[in-house]
């Protein structure tokens, strides 16, 4: 049974993780700021480290540069409200395995979690999708169109990926809201076309249709 240490100061959002990951098998140990998080990660007593960014005493971002300074190779998958390009790119060239915006999808932490605890299964795993000239590196987080990388926030990404692993399929607006904002969305909110919007200038024109009454479709 693999050890989970999740460092989150937000009491529903570490509620909300741990009582999931405990509900998939895990053991699951909560802090709630980075000194005890680094402490606790480098002890050798878990086996991977869910890091939220903001946390108070010591920030995510030094959590990481700590514990790698001191070698300490335990995979972390960080998960924050920072989904700028530069967080991003921060926390990965930080030391960090995987990023993932909030709100999310538990479905998605999940998958994330078990393939940075099974890395000699990630041969079998899909890691690049790819619709025509648009592709998505799902490791390093990178989006390419017609050769080219395109920089995309955390929350775009996600929004490109739903839509890479679902070609040609309409996708209400619902549907989206629930697979990219996860626990946290409102149904009335128009962040999806506001989102659609902008892939739609960074990846160009024509690639996403809207269906009227009905949604979006990756042509």
């Amino acid at each position: 049974m693999s050890r989970i240490l999740v460092a989150e100061d937000e009491p529903r959002i570490a509620s909300f993780v741990e009582k999931g990951l405990k509900a998939n098998g895990f053991t699951v140990t909560v802090v709630g700021d980075g000194l005890a998080a680094r402490d606790a990660a480098r002890s050798g007593e878990h086996d991977l480290l869910v890091l939220d960014i903001g946390l108070p005493v010591l920030d995510g971002f030094a959590v990481l540069k700590a514990l790698r300074a001191e070698r300490c190779a335990i995979p972390v998958v960080v998960l924050t409200a920072r989904d700028s390009v530069t967080d991003t790119v921060a926390g990965l060239e930080g030391g960090a395995d995987d990023y993932m915006a909030k709100p999310f999808r538990f479905e998605e932490l999940l998958a994330r979690v078990r393939l940075r605890l099974a890395p000699d299964r990630a041969g079998g795993e899909l890691t690049v999708l790819t619709v025509g000239d648009l592709s998505l590196d799902l490791r390093t987080r990178r989006a390419h169109v017609d050769g080219r990388t395109v920089d995309l926030s955390a929350r775009e990404f996600a929004l490109a990926e739903t839509f890479l692993r679902h070609p040609g399929q309409v996708l209400a607006r619902e549907q989206l809201l629930s697979h990219v904002w996860g626990y946290d969305f409102d149904p009335g909110s128009n962040v999806v076309d506001v989102y659609v919007r902008y892939l739609r200038k960074k990846l160009g024109p024509g690639r996403i249709e809207t269906v009227r009454g009905m949604g979006y479709r990756l042509g």
